[in-house]
Parts: C-alpha cells; sequence; structure tokens
C-alpha cells in the first residue's frame, strides 16, 4: 500500500498527481481533446464563497475550450444552507455539497479546493463573516492555494462591497484581493516557503453579472462571448454548464441548457489590464518555456496523426513527448503534463483497472481483500503489468484478456473527512496544514499499479472502492469505509429534562474488530446531573451487537447544559453515519456519539399535533423530546375531518415553495382554523410561492432576515404568545444558533398581531418574524423565526416559545 506520510509528498498528489476511483473510459474524441490541450499551459482561479457561487459555464469554456487548467476555490462546504433534497443540516449539509461540488466539476472539468472556512449562515457584512473565519488564517490558506496552484490570473464571484449581497460573497472578494497581493510577497506566511514559492499571478478580475435584482455588467468592460458549441463534445458551454449546475440538488439548482452567444463581463480589480481578452498579455503556449519547441511540435504532430479509430497508434509518440518534457526547466508543468500523457497514453491503450472490496467498510488495523482487475482493450501494443503496491507480478496482459488477482490491505486511520477529526471551531474546521486545499481525504485505501507499456513504464494510483449491483441503478461504486473497532448508535442525541425529569437513552454498540471481544466503557458525569451505570461493561463473545440502556437526571435546579460522552481509552466513542443519493456517491463520516442534555421548565399542553412537510426539517423528530406526538401527513390525502384529531396542524419550511397544490391546503387549513384549531407556519422564501393566498388576513413575504443569533429584540410582554402556558422572558432568546429568523413578512394588515421586533445592528427593528391572529374560534400563526435550527439544536427558550405559539389562547 502506498501512503502519503509526509507534506511534500501529499503536495505532489493534492495539485498534480490525483487518485483515480473506477477510472472512466475516454472516447476517441475525449482523447483527441486531451491530446490538444497538450499544447496550452495556462491556468485559472476562479474565487468564491460557497458551493453553487461558481460561473460553471465559464469553468467549462476555460477548461475545455481554452483548455487552461482551470479550478475553483470554494472557501467554505455550504454547510449553513437549507437542504431541499433531505434533513441534513450543518456539517452533514456540507458533505453532501462537498460531493455536489465534486459531481459538477466532473463535468466541466475544473477542479475544486476548499478552505477551513465554516459556512456558519447568512451574514450581512464582511466584518461579521471576518469575526467567525478569523480572517489571517482564511487568508493564509488561499495563499498556501495560489502558491501551489499558480494561476495565471483569479477571477473573483463577487465585489468587495454590498453590491456582492451576502457578507460571505463581499469576504470572498476581499480575501481573494488580499490573496492576489500576498501570494507575491516573500514577507507574508514565510514558513510557506520551504515547500512553494511566492507567486505573482497577472490579474485579479472580477466575474461581473446581473443577478439578485442588480445588474453589474457595463458595456465599457471587457466582453467575451463564451456561448460556443464543441464539436468533439457535442454539447455547447451552456449545456455543459446546466449538467453541471443541476448537481447543486440539494439547493435545488436544476438548471436549463442555454445555446447560442452567451457574453460574459469582466471588470479589472488589480495587476495588468485586460482591454481584449482576459489572458492578455500572458503567454499561454509552450514559448513560455525556453527550448521548448520540440515539445510543441511533437504535440502538433500526435494531435495531426491521431487516428480515433486508433487510438494506440499514438502511444510511442506520446512516450516520446513524455521523455521530452522530463528536460524543461519547469518544475509545475513537467508535472502537470506529465500526469496528463500518463491518462492520455492509458486511454490510448484502452488500459481500465478496478480495485473494489465485497465490503461497504472494514475495522481499523485489520487486513481485509482487494478484488484487483486489468485489462487492455486496444490491441497491437505491449503491456505487462510489473507490480502491484510495489509487490512483483511481472505479468503480460494480452488484448481483451481479463486478468484478476488480489491484494491484503491493512489500514491504520479511519477515513474520517479530515475537516472532521477535531472539533468545529467558531467559524472554521480545525485542520492541519498539509491538507489544506483538499476536497477530500488525501490518505485514503488506494492501490498502485505500475505498468510497462510499449517498453515504458508508468505508474498510477486507483482508489479501492466498494463495488456491488443494485437491482434499479445497476453496478455502484461507493467510497469504502475504515471504521473505528466500536461505534455507537444513540436513541437520542439530545434530551430535554423537562422540570427535572429522568430520562433514559437506549445505545446501540457495534463491535466493528474482529479480535477484540470485550471493552470497559466508561460514561462521563457532568456537574448537576446524575447519569447511570457509570460504567458499561461489553462483551461481544456471542454477538458484535449490544444493547444498554442508560438515565439521565438534572438536579432540580440547575439550568446549566451537559454532555455526556461514551468513553474507551478516554476517548469519546464515535457514532457511524452514512449518506446515500444517488447523484453523488456514499459518505460516511464518524461524529462523536455524545448526548446534549437541558433541564427545561416547560409546561406543555400540547399532546398530538400533524405536521406537512415542506422542503425537509428535523422538527416532527424533535417535538418528541418534550411529549408531543406527531404525524406527517400525505397533503394529498388530508380531509377536514381527519385535521380534528389533532391539537394543532405545523407547517413545513417552504412548504408554499414546493407544494403545488398549495391553494387547495391553504383553504382547507383556514377552515380547521375558523373552527376552532390552531395553525402553524414555517417561513418560505418570497419566490416561487405556489398560492395567493397565505392566511386569513393579507401579508407579503419579503427577504429581510437577522442573521445575527444574539441580536437585540424587543417584544410585548403582555402578550398572550409571551405569557401562556408559559411565561417567556429575554433570558428565553439567549442561546439562539446561526440566526434568529428569515423571509419576514411586510405588508402586514392589521388584523395581525406582531408582538415580536428584532434587528441586526445597525439596523431598524423588524416586526415581521411573528404574525398572530385570531381567526374564527381559533389562531393562525405565521412565523419566520428560524424554529428548524433551534429546536434540534435543543434550545431551551425555542421550545419554550414554540410551544405557547402551538397552544390555543384561552
Amino acid at each position: 500500500m502506498v501512503k502519503k506520510s509526509i507534506f511534500t509528498a501529499i503536495l505532489y498528489v493534492l495539485f498534480l498527481f490525483p487518485s483515480f476511483a473506477q477510472q472512466a473510459a475516454l472516447s476517441s474524441s475525449e482523447i483527441l481533446l486531451r491530446i490538444r490541450k497538450l499544447n496550452t499551459l495556462g491556468s485559472v482561479l476562479y474565487f468564491a464563497a460557497h458551493p453553487d457561487d461558481e460561473n460553471t459555464r465559464l469553468i467549462a469554456w476555460l477548461a475545455q475550450e481554452r483548455n487552461y487548467r482551470t479550478a475553483y476555490l470554494s472557501l467554505t462546504r455550504g454547510d449553513g444552507g437549507q437542504n431541499l433534497i433531505g434533513t441534513q443540516q450543518g456539517v452533514a449539509l456540507g458533505l453532501i455539497r462537498t460531493q455536489e461540488l465534486l459531481a459538477a466539476r466532473s463535468l466541466d472539468k475544473g477542479e475544486q479546493f476548499f478552505t477551513s472556512a465554516y459556512d456558519f449562515g447568512f451574514s450581512k457584512t464582511y466584518d461579521e463573516t471576518f469575526d467567525f473565519w478569523n480572517k489571517e488564517n482564511t487568508l493564509r490558506e488561499a495563499v498556501w492555494i495560489i502558491r501551489n496552484f499558480q494561476p495565471d490570473i483569479i477571477i473573483n464571484r463577487f465585489p468587495p462591497d454590498k453590491r456582492g449581497g451576502h457578507g460571505h460573497h463581499q469576504a470572498s472578494a476581499i480575501l481573494s484581493h488580499e490573496a492576489f497581493i500576498a501570494a507575491a510577497d516573500p514577507t507574508r506566511f514565510k514558513e510557506q516557503l520551504q515547500w512553494v514559492k511566492p507567486w505573482k499571478a497577472k490579474r485579479l478580475l472580477w466575474n461581473t453579472a446581473n443577478y439578485g435584482g442588480m445588474n453589474n455588467t457595463a458595456e465599457d468592460q471587457l466582453k467575451v462571448d463564451i456561448g460556443g458549441y464543441n464539436s468533439l463534445l457535442g454539447q455547447s458551454y451552456g449545456e455543459i454548464a446546466a449538467h453541471s449546475r443541476s448537481q447543486h440538488k440539494s439547493q435545488g439548482f436544476g438548471s436549463a441548457s442555454t445555446r447560442g452567444s452567451s457574453i460574459e463581463y469582466f471588470a479589472d480589480v488589480d495587476g495588468d489590464k485586460a482591454t481584449v481578452d482576459i489572458m492578455e498579455g500572458i503567454e499561454t503556449s509552450w514559448k513560455r518555456i525556453k527550448n521548448s519547441q520540440p515539445i510543441s511540435d511533437l504535440i502538433t504532430k500526435i494531435g495531426n496523426e491521431y487516428n480515433p479509430s486508433s487510438p494506440q497508434h499514438s502511444i510511442n509518440d506520446l512516450f516520446a513527448l513524455r521523455k521530452l518534457i522530463q528536460n524543461i526547466d519547469d518544475a509545475y508543468w513537467k508535472k502537470q503534463k506529465t500526469v496528463e500523457i500518463d491518462a492520455i497514453i492509458f486511454a490510448c491503450a484502452g488500459i481500465w483497472v478496478d480495485a473494489t472490496t465485497d465490503a461497504a467498510y472494514y475495522p481499523l488495523n485489520t487486513p481485509f481483500t482487494v478484488e484487483l482487475e486489468a485489462i487492455v482493450r486496444n490491441p497491437n501494443i505491449e503491456v505487462e503489468l510489473l507490480t502491484v503496491d510495489k509487490t512483483p507480478v511481472n505479468r503480460r496482459l494480452s488484448t481483451n484478456n481479463l486478468w484478476k488477482d488480489q491484494v491484503q490491505q491493512l489500514w491504520a486511520k479511519s477515513t474520517q473527512p479530515y475537516w472532521l477529526e477535531k472539533p468545529l471551531a467558531k467559524g472554521k474546521f480545525v485542520i492541519d496544514d498539509k491538507n489544506i486545499g483538499y476536497p477530500t481525504n488525501p490518505d485514503k485505501p488506494a492501490v498502485a499499479f505500475t505498468f510497462r507499456i510499449n517498453g515504458e513504464e508508468i505508474t498510477r494510483q486507483f482508489d479501492v472502492h466498494y463495488r456491488f449491483v443494485d437491482p434499479v441503478r445497476g453496478e455502484v461504486y461507493q467510497p469504502l469505509a475504515i471504521v473505528p473497532p466500536v461505534t455507537v448508535s444513540l436513541s437520542s442525541t439530545m434530551l430535554l429534562n423537562t422540570n427535572a425529569t429522568a430520562k433514559t437513552v437506549t445505545v446501540n454498540f457495534t463491535n466493528n474488530s474482529r479480535s477484540t471481544k470485550r471493552y470497559q466503557i466508561k460514561v462521563s458525569q457532568p456537574e448537576g446531573w446524575t447519569v447511570t451505570p457509570a460504567v458499561l461493561a461489553l462483551d461481544f463473545s456471542e454477538h458484535n451487537t449490544l444493547t444498554k440502556e442508560i438515565q439521565v437526571k438534572p438536579s432540580a435546579d440547575t439550568s446549566t447544559k451537559a454532555v455526556v460522552s461514551l468513553m474507551l481509552d478516554s476517548m469519546p466513542l464515535p457514532a457511524m453515519h452514512t449518506l446515500a443519493y444517488d447523484h453523488i456517491p456514499a459518505i460516511t463520516w464518524f461524529p462523536a456519539a455524545t448526548i446534549t442534555c437541558q433541564n427545561v421548565q416547560l409546561n406543555n399542553p400540547v399532546k398530538k399535533v400533524a405536521y406537512l412537510m415542506g422542503a425537509g426539517d428535523l422538527l416532527p423528530n424533535t417535538l418528541t423530546h418534550i411529549g408531543i406526538t406527531t404525524t406527517i401527513l400525505d397533503p394529498q390525502k388530508i380531509d377536514f375531518n381527519s385535521l380534528q384529531q389533532y391539537d394543532a396542524i405545523l407547517v413545513g419550511v417552504r412548504f408554499l415553495n414546493v407544494q403545488p397544490q398549495s391553494e387547495a391546503i391553504i383553504a382547507l387549513l383556514l377552515d380547521y382554523v375558523k373552527q376552532g384549531g390552531v395553525v402553524l407556519y414555517q417561513y418560505n422564501v418570497n419566490g416561487g410561492i405556489n398560492a395567493q393566498k397565505i392566511g386569513p388576513y393579507p401579508f407579503a413575504i419579503g427577504r429581510e432576515r437577522v442573521t445575527e443569533e444574539n441580536s437585540p429584540l424587543t417584544f410585548d410582554a403582555k402578550d398572550v404568545a409571551f405569557n401562556y402556558p408559559n411565561k417567556i422572558t429575554a433570558q428565553d432568546f439567549e442561546g439562539w444558533i446561526q440566526e434568529r429568523g428569515l423571509y419576514f413578512a411586510e405588508q402586514i394588515d392589521k388584523n395581525y398581531r406582531s408582538p415580536l421586533q428584532i434587528h441586526d445592528k445597525g439596523e431598524p427593528y423588524h416586526n415581521g418574524a411573528l404574525l398572530i391572529a385570531n381567526y374564527g374560534k381559533g389562531k393562525f400563526v405565521y412565523t419566520s423565526l428560524s424554529f428548524f435550527r433551534q429546536l434540534p439544536a435543543g434550545v431551551p427558550g425555542a421550545y419554550r416559545l414554540f410551544v405557547n405559539l402551538l397552544t390555543k389562547e384561552k
């Protein structure tokens, strides 16, 4: 097994030698495109804040029309957004969006980088953003990526001011400009210079656009038409971009293809001004390297003589080209072009390699078998497999005959995503410097194959995958997971101990180890709480799963949040979570299996509610913590009589945006309210609402929000919503996370009470976060407060207020 154990080796792989999963066969036209790309030495770095910020059409055009090495640096992984395909939020959502970005790049052929910045949610100002991100640290990481990638130009998606909208967007532009300057300065981040050299990009541009109701384009800006058609791909760049952008499925960004002329606009930010072309004044041919004319001539010859019916005829010339490139005096392009040539040689030979297992995961430090396959599918070439992981094979591979073998591996480190190995800090993941920039783990199960092809040796590394056949999807590959020896599944990771009551958590233990059968697990004892038992003895002699129970009880007067951990050898035991969506590979990670506990003083007369799910949230599960039974309703099957059994009806986030039958359902719900029921709507975005009328009286949905979770607020202390059945005080608004609320109501009819006013610093109070109306015999509530974040996080005051809103007023 090949492992990269030193920093320089890690760099070598990240920026120049990626490993390969199941090898995608290249068509003859794709091989020709790659041959042509060998004659281009330009590079472009696109720079923004989130998954989905990137201009996929421009990336596709840069990478596949202009043939530049093109990458997108997304400062964050999009952890703080909403999720339209599931209930995952925070870190789990960031895992999904990381893979969606990689799926997008696989189509537009860009590369993908990240910093350690965490998407903590919508931010109005770059000042707030930098307070979370640690500006200097994020700048250092951006400089590191620039010095490694060595872009000729850098392109911003956003400007550094309010025209950029989101505070993260503004911050990305500020960081891009400062990194553009700092990367070239040998006095900045000098510790990096033992591995990389200062790098000065030629220019920094802003890719202006017309979006969000703001047109930043102008006719005096640099204009480039990127709407061309690539006959070798059979697609325009607008079509490629649509497929790429549509991979952002968790954000609902399915896109229609565009065809024909498409103008992109660019404004100069720094560096040499461009007047005709974004790469103006930059030599992007082999002329940028001394004594390279023979290389350029040979590439031209290979392209001219390439036979799409017999691509193997180009192999010998490609090896000759490979040798010429080893002699150039430019380490960066030598390595990059060697990678490109090796991939083309494999494709011309029709070599296919696979390294798979028959199980989805294996435990740490346990040998497992990797099934190996290799085949040469084009004739008239000599291919010998020399070694696998440096073990001699020396096997001649005859045309179209599948070679099979096995190799034993043992992996001493889990495949936990590297940015989750340490606890999340404020606004950032805590990562080792050696991992800066990587989209996924650089060190993972892989197999190195060395071939001799027509007398020349090539080594390539291939990721180990679990391969299986799904009856619907067919053959499926997913990354192999290396798992901890013991993992835990908890019946609940959060306890709300209402009025100092004891609660029980069921703990399922799984022994993944094949050697150790007995463990002593210590259960932490937070101050002010009694947790029993304090020690769990586990004996897996007969079964590899065991179920235990622990009881958690607060003292009567404690108000302190507690975290209960299950410890093995002084380390918290992990859970094992797997996400599976058809459009991305399966994702497995190992968060610490802890139980967050909070004693909540709560009066709750609400026992049974119905839930109309919107775009996806976790509220139905969280309400069980306070004794509310929640039934999820099918919007197509509800009627007035079926609603009468519930104390209240809850409408999930973005329900009006995703439910096409909203108009009819609203009429039914208003009838339910009129006859004495309670209906509570959560937030919807102001675009694409499938209803003309939302509540019993008029109001509109705007775009205002309060992003500071500790922002000041006032409320009418006499209003029943803050008095029954729980007395709400300012303390109940403490400890909120990420934001107060979003997409507030506007143009509010006088029949609504708006007893709460909130605002971000420096802004006026807004009264659209909570609307309450008595209608007929019942109560209608529309709230843009972010209960969908606060309740899963166990914020006590949010639960107390939410119960008040669900309770029928006296």
